[in-house]
């Protein structure tokens, strides 16, 4: 009987380890407060999401490459995941700059570039799920290094105002976006932003009194207090939310990242289009005039918050 309930018990947890979606994020973590969230609500899901790692990526805003690692392990570590969870290095240039180097061991990003890569290789029973919540820096380069992992992954972006020009991510990398697009092989999705628009994921808002309100001593306690960006020590990612929230300066504020991850946990919480693929043009989007192959926006309309 021992010998049953043990053999049960082995493959129940083969089943449940099926059953999570394994995710590597992307991001230039120490850009404003969305990311931070982001990272917090993908460790708060591990019921769902297998993480496999972070990786991080430069931005013009935030600092250097390492206030971005610095900012993913504190909320990692608020998290209370400590060095459980991966979190390496990426792109400081963008893709263009990186390109011509890209074939020395020790290129700009090549820890980022070599674990996406990696990952993909080792990821098993489903695709790895990339999302970057950042440029498509990284994630561009991992596929011009080894276009074999296209077939192996799902890339689901947070990124552009499609149709419309422009976006803060997109804005930091336009080198990177059509070599993305144009993979066949390559899953690819948007979840677009839409500044001035209801349906995209700038809808998604918190304002700091809610914030107040929700979050003050949330998540689990960290017995040494882990310092803040702005100053401080924390010992829960919900007391650090909060003061993130009042620092940034803004009464109400987008959870742009966020939803990128709630999509992915929960479809249904936008409404998908399908579209051939545009090509990128500067800032904007232009409609080739023919199909090179089609990618997924998320945006027409954002149906509900994801908390």
């Amino acid at each position: 009987m021992k010998h049953i309930l043990a053999l049960f018990f082995i493959f129940w947890v083969a089943w449940q380890g099926q059953g999570q979606i394994p995710i590597l994020l992307d991001t230039d973590a120490n850009n404003e407060l969305d990311d931070q969230h982001a990272i917090a609500y993908m460790l708060f899901n591990s019921d769902l999401f297998k993480v496999v790692g972070i990786t991080v990526n430069k931005t013009s805003g935030g600092g250097d490459i390492s206030n971005h690692m610095a900012e993913a392990q504190r909320v990692v570590d608020l998290c209370g995941y400590g060095e459980e969870i991966t979190i390496l290095p990426g792109a400081s240039k963008n893709y263009k700059e990186i390109l011509p180097d890209l074939n020395n061991e020790h290129h700009d990003g090549h820890e980022a570039v070599d674990f996406i890569i990696r990952s993909a290789h080792e990821a098993e029973g489903r695709k790895l799920v990339v999302v970057p919540i950042g440029s498509l820096t990284n994630v561009a380069l991992a596929l011009e290094k080894d276009s074999s992992i296209a077939p192996l992954i799902r890339v689901v972006w947070l990124g552009s105002n499609w149709p419309e020009p422009g976006e803060y991510n997109l804005i930091n990398d336009t080198t990177a976006i059509n070599s993305v697009i144009d993979n066949r092989q390559l899953e690819f999705e948007i979840c677009t932003v839409r500044y001035s628009d209801s349906s995209g994921t700038a809808a998604v808002t918190a304002s700091v009194s809610e914030i107040r309100e929700k979050m003050k001593g949330l998540g689990p306690q960290q017995e040494i207090g882990i310092p803040g960006r702005h100053g401080g020590v924390f010992y829960n990612f919900g007391d650090y939310s909060i003061e993130l929230f009042e620092k940034i300066g803004d009464e109400v504020r987008a959870l742009f990242d966020v939803c990128a991850l709630a999509i992915i946990k929960d479809p249904r919480w936008a409404n998908p289009i399908k579209v051939p693929s545009p090509r990128l043009e500067g800032e904007s989007w232009v409609d080739r005039g023919h199909i090179i192959h089609t990618i997924l926006y998320f945006g027409k309309t954002l149906i509900r918050k994801p908390f």
